[in-house]
């Protein structure tokens, strides 16, 4: 085994622990993207294994994905729903229900970091209105949108990752994660209405937000598009990131909106992480050190070739590490014909346990922040272990009932 592989990728991934590395403005991407310039400078890897090493077709449906789901944002359409949302006639339990509901099926076929973006702050304004606390409306937008998410192969990251270097069927898939995720949202909402009974009031300054109109031509372009994804998708045929790169181009040929709009929507540092940390895996693996862990812990009882055991390290890792750079370093481990299901739902459902557990969780924090209303993480983890725990135990049971 290669000693200097050893090092970069435990520095690779302890970055991934914390964030970034102490004492250099390096974030998690920067760090994934230096250890990947490390190995091919120092010959471990050469340009063309490197190249090679990237799954270019998870990078591209994440891409095309990305553009149509800017699509929505442009339209109006997702602040128009939160708008009526907000307004909607009922009691606040009732009103969570419908934002859990709506957050996790838009979620389950969209980026749910740009749903969280585009709904928190106009929930804000409308529980500012009706003097509603907006923080348990904030925590049911953000767990719903993390919950939801586990339905689909192509509800978050990590999932589209799976999906492809498993090559995942999408409709079958479908009948493994769409009902932990259903049972999921609907006991986040019961979850959080519980603890919040008889205390929903609160004064919140009403923010001074930008209205936002729906263009209807635009709009009903992105659910064209999003229909004719999700058709293609469930009939196969055609690979999933060629049909949405052809989404995407349409997206784009636009009259009214500049190319750069739309490409400034897309996450490139999570394209660069996913590329950097490809690289690196990929290296550990041609060392050998991969087999050797993997051996050494199956020495050590920790086999994961086992459901129960890849469940509960998934899960662990996902809050550890994060989802994506978990699922990256299980994957080759993941030979159980029902690894993939476990993986994908085990790893989105603990996104709910920490702040930190997802990019959702960390974009309503902040866009609440900036609204002038603070939430700290012992605030969450309240409301985000119970949820965790409740939906994990849901999804455990459908999981062994469908193994």
């Amino acid at each position: 085994m290669d000693s200097l592989v050893l090092v970069v990728f435990a520095l690779v991934y302890l970055g991934m622990i914390l964030g970034g590395l102490p004492g250099w403005k390096l974030d998690r991407t920067g760090v994934a993207l230096l250890g990947a310039i490390t190995l091919i400078a120092a010959e471990r890897v050469s340009p063309a294994e490197a190249w090679g090493s990237i799954d270019a077709a998870t990078l591209a449906l994440l891409f095309g994905l990305m553009v149509v789901s800017a699509q929505f944002q442009f339209s109006g359409t997702y602040a128009v729903l939160a708008r009526r949302l907000a307004h909607a006639r009922g009691s606040p339990p009732l009103l969570l229900f419908y934002l859990c509901l709506a957050a996790g099926g838009l979620s389950a076929l969209l980026t749910n970091d740009v749903v969280c973006l585009a709904m928190a702050p106009i929930l804000i304004e409308g529980c500012a209105e009706r003097k509603l606390d907006p923080k348990p409306f904030l925590f049911g937008l953000a767990a719903s949108a993390n919950v939801g998410s586990a339905a689909t192969l192509i509800g978050n990251p990590q999932n589209i990752l799976i999906g492809q270097a498993l090559e995942l069927d999408f409709a079958g898939y479908l009948k493994d994660g769409g009902v932990p995720a259903l049972a999921g949202v609907l006991a986040t909402w019961a979850v959080i209405a519980w603890l919040w009974r008889g205390k929903w009031a609160g004064e919140t300054p009403k923010p001074k937000l930008e209205a936002q109109t729906l263009d209807r031509w635009q709009g009903a372009k992105a659910w064209a598009l999003l229909g004719a994804l999700v058709v293609g998708f469930v009939a196969g045929g055609v690979p999933r990131e060629a049909l949405a790169l052809a989404a995407a181009g349409i997206v784009l040929l636009s009259r009214t909106r500049a190319t750069t709009r739309f490409l400034g929507s897309v996450d490139w540092e999570l394209l660069v992480l996913f590329m950097g940390l490809f690289v690196v895996n990929h290296s550990l693996q041609a060392s050998g050190a991969s087999a050797a862990g993997l051996d050494w812990l199956v020495a050590h009882g920790v086999d994961l070739s086992q459901p129960v055991t890849l469940f509960v390290v998934i899960v662990l890792a996902s809050n550890v590490i994060g989802n994506v750079p978990a699922i990256m370093l299980v994957l080759p481990a993941a030979t159980h014909p029902d690894a993939g299901p476990i993986l994908a739902v085990a790893s989105t459902l603990a996104g709910n346990l920490f702040v930190v557990g997802s990019i959702a969780n960390l974009i309503v924090i902040d866009q609440a922040a900036k609204l002038g209303v603070k939430i700290g993480w012992r605030e969450h983890a309240r409301v985000g272990v119970p949820v965790t725990l409740v939906t994990l135990a849901l999804a455990a049971l459908w999981l062994w009932l469908r193994t």
